[in-house]
């Protein structure tokens, strides 16, 4: 599959127009409509900080910002990935209808999470500004952050999709491994204060680095770890060549195989 400069901006044009369908859709099902995009991750997060920071006492007077960061960061992940990697199995009848390149899919998901995702970091950042004052010339890194933390899910959202309809099975599989992940990322602790021979096998973690990164520029005014991140980035431009030739080789197949 070859894109040309009129086709790549049709092909990006079809994955905002099914965005832009896929939430008018979302924001009609029920009587609350786009509040709900507000309201289910504040519940979301709300519940882990009423079991961690008042049921188990965990953390100080900062926690809840400090917990609310990384369940931001690890929301917008987690949900893309679900959804997404389920995407070509949704979408069996409109594949079978119409050509449509596989990986519109995947993105539209991505797309659909990511200004969801956007209106909830955009309420965090005014919450630390006018709650506790914390604004700093390091809050400039954000975008660079969410950048690459975009990249990463593209890449991981796009390669699942391309293989679960090969092992519809592995739905399961990946759910119980983003739950560990999720335990491992850093979400209800500092890597930091992890003892370094320990830290090191966290840090392998490219949602751990991130979300330290958040971190790092909005609650401690500090320059996020360039190093790092360039790894995130490696790993995301790696796995999103593997999607890439998974969904070029197999293009023509899934259609046969997805009922």
């Amino acid at each position: 599959m070859v894109f040309n400069r009129s086709s790549l901006q049709y092909y990006m044009d079809l994955v905002f127009q099914m965005a832009r369908a896929d939430l008018r859709t979302e924001a009609a099902r029920g009587y609350l409509g786009v509040l709900w995009w507000i309201i289910e991750p504040i519940l979301y997060m709300g519940a882990f900080y009423i079991v961690f920071a008042h049921v188990y006492q965990r953390g100080d007077e900062n926690y809840v910002v400090f917990l609310l960061s990384g369940l931001i960061a690890w929301k917008w992940f987690h949900s893309s990935v679900i959804v997404g990697s389920n995407s070509l199995m949704v979408n069996a009848n409109l594949m079978n209808q119409v050509y449509i390149p596989k990986i519109v899919f995947p993105l539209t998901t991505v797309v659909v999470n990511t200004l969801k995702f956007l209106i909830i970091v955009s309420i965090f950042v005014l919450f630390l500004q006018f709650g506790h004052g914390k604004a700093s010339w390091s809050w400039f890194y954000l975008p660079i952050i969410i950048f690459i933390q975009l990249l990463l899910i593209v890449a991981v959202t796009s390669f699942f999709s391309a293989i679960v309809p090969f092992l519809p099975d592995f739905r399961g599989i990946l759910e119980n491994v983003l739950l560990m992940i999720f335990f491992l990322s850093g979400i209800f602790f500092d890597i930091n204060r992890i003892p370094p021979n320990f830290q090191k096998y966290l840090l392998l973690n490219p949602m751990a680095i991130l979300i330290t990164s958040f971190r790092d520029v909005l609650l401690k005014g500090d320059m996020p770890n360039w190093e790092s991140l360039l790894v995130v980035v490696l790993i995301s431009v790696s796995v999103l060549l593997g999607a890439n030739f998974l969904f070029r080789k197999f293009d023509r197949i899934y259609p046969k195989i997805i009922y």
